[in-house]
């Protein structure tokens, strides 16, 4: 075992407690798949991360994610709580400005804006519509009747998310599933609130497979949704979303496309505890 720096950071919120905490061990060299893990589950945080030197000179650093039940190739709260805890420990920003994480996913360009960061979102691999059986499933989990997903479509850029539309806020809210009929589920649920609000999404995430029963705040589905419904034209170019009110969080995510079609995906950061740990 050896003394190693830790930092624990609280991701999309700016109240402090009120975002998606990420465990981040700030070098995990010399630790292997099992060490890592166990400390994962350990945790318990929905993500642990793990810095480590890229192996490419594109990079800054190398990322590996892990929930409390196996490796990520991608996840976005982790992407941003990282990024955070690496720019605290380096004391300065690159020279381009961007930072550019290397993790099992390939590169993820993250940029410093306005006191935030936002990382470029990845493109999927898995899109389209949900099949029939599929959504059958998720209904019974999430304990609705079919017909009340008016939407749907697979955002997958890693972690395997599926996505449903329902209605309204309200009912996207008041969702208490049971996935004990669907153990293997990833899915977000959202719906998008009246004109005028002063947010467009309302997005809950249920990934009781990873070890989790709803994620606070989720990046990654984040990234995924924006680019199905900004590309569909169904939300602006820029928009703001919210995530975990059920569960007495307050995540805010704010999305935007640029010019070059990049969707990004931002959030405010905060270190809440910061030493070393024994691994």
């Amino acid at each position: 075992m050896a003394t190693r720096d830790f930092a624990q950071v609280d991701v999309f919120s700016s109240t402090p407690f009120r975002g998606n905490p990420v465990a981040v061990v700030l070098d995990g060299s010399g630790l292997d798949e099992a060490q890592m893990r166990l400390f994962a589950q350990w945790t318990n945080l929905s993500e642990t991360t793990f810095l480590l030197p890229p192996t490419v000179p594109e990079a800054h650093y190398r990322l590996r994610i892990f929930t409390p039940a196996g490796e990520l190739p991608f996840a976005g709260h982790p992407t941003l709580g990282s990024a955070h805890a690496w720019l605290a420990r380096s004391g300065a920003a690159p020279a381009s400005g961007d930072i550019v994480q290397e993790c099992v996913a390939g590169l993820v360009t993250i940029r410093q804006d306005a006191g935030a960061l936002a990382f470029a979102a990845p493109p999927t691999i898995r899109s389209g519509p949900v099949d029939e059986a599929e959504l059958e499933r998720l209904a019974v989990a999430l304990g609705i009747p079919r017909a009340a997903i008016i939407d749907h479509q697979w955002v997958d850029n890693g972690p395997g998310w599926a996505a449903v539309r329902l209605e309204t806020v309200d009912e996207v809210l008041a969702l208490r599933p049971d996935f004990s009929s669907y153990p293997t589920a990833k899915v977000g649920v959202f719906a998008i609130y009246p004109d005028g609000s002063d947010q467009q999404l309302e997005v809950r995430g249920f990934a009781p497979v990873m070890g989790i029963a709803e994620d606070p705040v989720t990046g990654s589905l984040n990234a995924g949704l924006a680019q199905w419904l900004i590309g569909a034209g169904v939300l602006p170019e820029r928009y703001r979303a919210a995530q975990g009110q059920a569960i007495g969080r307050a995540g805010v995510i704010e999305v935007s496309r640029d010019a070059s079609g990049e969707v990004w995906i931002g959030g405010v950061c905060h270190t809440l505890v910061e030493g070393t740990v024994e691994l």
